[in-house]
């Protein structure tokens, strides 16, 4: 941000450019033209409110501003490229089926979980009903017991190559 001093004659210019009526911008450019400044509008507008100078009232001879009507928003229909569009909103969506396991969970809270129980969570759906957890053994690695590793895994896909260990080859920069 450059900070200008205004020179007292441009001050006493921009109270009479101001003082016939002219607007912030017109007052800048008729200083500039003048004096051979930069000044912008903003400018303009801070120095006559550092000196006092009042806001210029606007001409009589200028046409009123007449409010716009709101944009009224419309919706057009989106095109998908190779795609089918997605259905409305207003047709009605199946319902989900959910899977589920055949497992009796001991519903146990999280203060009594213990290192190797499974996390797979209980509950909480309505206000202030308690979580718990299914604290059945849990799968290798997984934090699930294996019924629930394979609820949140989904059904197993094959895919064409298996995997294996790679071997990484390291290549000296030139």
């Amino acid at each position: 941000m450059q900070i200008l001093s205004w020179a007292p004659e441009h001050t006493s210019a921009l109270r009479e450019f101001i003082a016939r009526g002219m607007s912030f911008a017109a007052a800048a450019d008729a200083l500039n033209a003048r004096f051979g400044t930069a000044y912008s509008r903003n400018a303009a507008i801070g120095r006559a409110r550092r000196i006092g100078l009042a806001v210029p009232v606007r001409c009589e001879d200028r046409p009123p501003l007449v409010p716009r009507a709101p944009k009224v928003a419309t919706t057009k229909p989106r095109k998908f490229f190779g795609e089918a569009a997605p259905p409305r909103a207003a047709e009605r969506a199946e319902p989900v089926k959910l899977r589920c396991v055949g497992i009796q969970p001991r519903l146990v809270s999280l203060v009594e979980l213990a290192k190797d129980d499974c996390r797979y969570p209980y509950g909480g759906d309505k206000e202030g009903e308690a979580i718990t957890f299914c604290g059945h053994p849990r799968f290798g690695a997984s934090s699930y017991c294996a019924p629930h590793f394979h609820l949140t895994r989904g059904p197993a896909v094959e895919t064409g190559r298996p995997a294996g260990p790679f071997v990484l080859r390291l290549v000296e920069a030139a």
